[in-house]
């Protein structure tokens, strides 16, 4: 990787941050390392964690056509949707404020992140940590409008987010753990509705977790000889050369579990096109990858956010026929 992007460039922005984003015109410079801490410049991470709630949502629209008094159906909640968006945003942005917070260390000697703001010392870890309870405030403000068992859901998640920094340091699965944190949406979307969970969401759940694991090995491929010189770990050294063996696993049962979700729940026919859509964008991911370009493993493992509309837009064509 060359020097110029390997530290904070002269107009403070970090060294794997996009170069004109609106959030850099848009704020003070001195809030740019908040930004960069939330990961405001980089929206694919809440896209990749909006998926799974917006999903979910639309499947409980569908699957509740028939259902007497239930809001919008057979379509997904719009404030549902606008509350998951908003949620998305602030958790993702949290999540990654305390990954930065744990990992400091790491950071100082990979590449890629040694000019984030913390390792970089443009924030004290103080002033993260208040930014991240902010951030986490307005997440539990978003939770709290769903119903209380979506809320004491929601909460569970907690958990999972809480030990993910952690994985990378003693095992060689830590894409399984962001797996179990980044796809706790699909069962929001189908709890905020139904008050409860069932095999439907908990399908499309496991389905997510191996979505989760095969885009982030992709990505985590970005980091893999700096990961080895300090010790952390994760599926893109594991898998080595074998990874698009592997991934042609993880997406083949990713999207076998969501069609045996879409048949649990009742999803008509022409939500399966937005599989098979999903399934041509996979092979496609898989096809041309090369494990050892850097910027093409960032750009495919950016494109999981067309596989996200791309199922999204096949269960709202769904809808259309429920």
């Amino acid at each position: 990787m060359q020097d110029t992007i390997q530290s904070r460039d002269s107009q403070g922005r970090v060294a794997d941050a996009p170069s004109g984003h609106w959030v850099y015109r848009a704020l003070p410079r001195r809030q740019w390392p908040y930004a960069q801490l939330a990961r405001w410049d980089r929206p694919i991470g809440w896209w990749l964690l909006l998926w799974p709630c917006w999903w979910s949502a639309a499947m409980a629209g569908v699957a509740g056509a028939d259902a007497p008094g239930l809001a919008f159906a057979p379509w997904p909640h719009p404030w549902h949707l606008f509350l998951f968006l908003i949620g998305a945003i602030a958790m993702r942005g949290a999540g990654c404020t305390y990954n930065d917070l744990v990992d400091q260390k790491i950071d100082e000697q990979v590449a890629r992140t040694r000019s984030r703001p913390l390792p970089s010392g443009q924030v004290t870890r103080r002033q993260a940590w208040t930014f991240l309870i902010c951030q986490a405030l307005v997440g539990f403000l978003v939770l709290i409008q769903f119903n209380l068992f979506a809320i004491g859901f929601g909460i569970l998640s907690l958990a999972v987010v809480a030990i993910y920094p952690f994985m990378k340091r003693i095992t060689d699965w830590p894409q399984l753990t962001l797996g179990l944190a980044f796809s706790w949406g699909a069962w929001m979307g189908w709890a905020a509705i139904y008050g409860e969970v069932g095999i439907a969401p908990a399908l499309l759940y496991a389905g997510s977790i191996l979505w989760v694991i095969g885009y982030d090995t992709i990505y985590a491929h970005q980091d893999k000889e700096d990961d080895a010189l300090v010790g952390v770990r994760s599926t893109a050294r594991l898998f080595g050369e074998n990874t698009k063996v592997w991934l042609v696993g993880l997406y083949s049962g990713c999207l076998v579990l969501f069609a045996a979700a879409y048949a649990v729940a009742g999803m008509p026919p022409l939500a399966y096109a937005g599989l098979i859509a999903a399934a041509l964008h996979m092979g496609n991911q898989i096809r041309v990858l090369d494990i050892d370009d850097a910027d093409q493993c960032l750009a495919l493992f950016k494109s999981n956010a067309v596989v996200g509309w791309l199922i999204f837009a096949g269960l709202l064509a769904g809808a259309l026929t429920a």
